[in-house]
């Protein structure tokens, strides 16, 4: 069992999983006809749970689905980070400047750019793919970070200060990109909460609770099949986008491959120039994988939420087709650097310095 594990997670095994995920989500939409039920965001509907409001209909339970997803993906790798870590991870100036820079000097511009070239003549899928690139991710860089053996500890900082930029920048960035839009700003800090701050304490108690009890040693040997769950978390979160809007590529591909076109070279390109720009700032591996990814990842929750609050259902739409393209371009790229690391951050050799055998003094003599 341990070794099936290890081949899902070292990516042997995990891409077969993905497009078995993905043609699922398809099939349960498309069986129950779940793209034409109304979408309620994931904060919404527990916000109603706990008012005693909510009706669990398939949709609504769906939306729930995205959290559980989340949540298992997220938690495993919190279980890695100790606090020392974090403020480790939390002076490091060179890492913070790289993201601060690129998730806001040049994403969203970036995106604006792609938008004009390619949809300029499809206004709503123009103004989705917009909201798309106004904030950096606050969750799921973070699984990706944990996939690529980044630095785990440094992503969870990252996120947190993206979390609270995000706050005094999008109004400002939704102004300035698409004019006038009104929207609860304060929905950037529930998602913290919900997909940052409850992972974190759960996988800060867990580690305390499991080191105390089996050591590290054991704690070590329990990952194995802790981490599992955050496989098993990515591969249910894609079923349930997946069948949330995926039905729709089957009867409207193009919407998706004119969605697909500019949102893949932004992940490729974003994430190729960070990660280079790190290595060539000497930054580690393990550094460089979490800069890049949190300057890559976009915030799918915020862009959804903002679409449903302030635009037409068809915006909302392709917002939601983000994540269907996101999450399995992100998974190529996680295999990518995983395969450049070896190439691009090995370590130099040490040099031996060859001291020459020294003739004993008898031995001239007798010469």
């Amino acid at each position: 069992m341990r070794k099936y594990l290890e081949k899902v997670q070292d990516f042997r095994l995990l891409p077969i999983f993905v497009i078995v995920s993905m043609a699922v989500g398809i099939a349960i939409g498309k069986v129950y006809g779940i793209s034409n039920f109304a979408l309620t965001p994931p904060i919404d509907a527990i916000k109603s749970i706990f008012a005693g409001t909510y009706s669990f209909t398939l949709a609504n339970s769906l939306a729930l689905g995205v959290v559980i997803g989340l949540f298992l993906m997220i938690y495993p790798a919190m279980t890695n980070v100790k606090v020392e870590d974090l403020g480790k991870a939390a002076t490091s100036p060179k890492q913070l400047l790289l993201v601060l820079f690129f998730n806001y000097l040049v994403a969203p511009f970036f995106m604006l750019f792609l938008a004009k070239v390619f949809l300029s003549g499809y206004p709503d899928l123009y103004v989705g793919l917009v909201l798309y690139g106004l904030a950096p991710c606050i969750a799921m860089v973070i699984v990706f970070t944990f996939l690529s053996l980044g630095n785990n500890a440094l992503a969870i900082v990252l996120v947190a200060i993206n979390s609270i930029c995000q706050m005094l920048l999008i109004p400002v960035y939704a102004k300035l990109l698409l004019g006038d839009v009104s929207f609860d700003v304060f929905v950037v800090g529930e998602s913290v909460l919900l997909y940052l701050g409850i992972p974190l304490v759960a996988g800060f108690l867990t580690r305390r609770i499991a080191v105390k009890k089996m050591g590290e040693e054991g704690f070590k040997h329990f990952k194995t099949y802790l981490d599992s769950l955050s496989i098993i978390g990515l591969l249910f979160t894609l079923i349930v986008m997946f069948a949330l809007k995926g039905d729709l590529i089957l009867e409207n591909p193009m919407l998706i491959v004119h969605m697909a076109v500019p949102m893949t070279l932004f992940f490729w390109i974003m994430f190729a120039v960070v990660y280079l720009v790190s290595w060539k700032m000497g930054l580690t591996y393990e550094d460089s994988v979490a800069v890049a990814f949190n300057s890559t990842g976009r915030d799918f929750e915020i862009a959804i939420a903002i679409a449903i609050t302030a635009f037409n259902p068809a915006v909302a739409l392709a917002t939601v087709i983000g994540p269907l393209i996101e999450v399995p371009v992100m998974l190529v790229l996680v295999w990518a650097a995983r395969r450049s690391k070896a190439r691009l951050f090995a370590e130099a050799p040490v040099a031996v310095e060859i001291v020459p055998e020294k003739v004993p003094i008898s031995r001239e003599i007798r010469k």
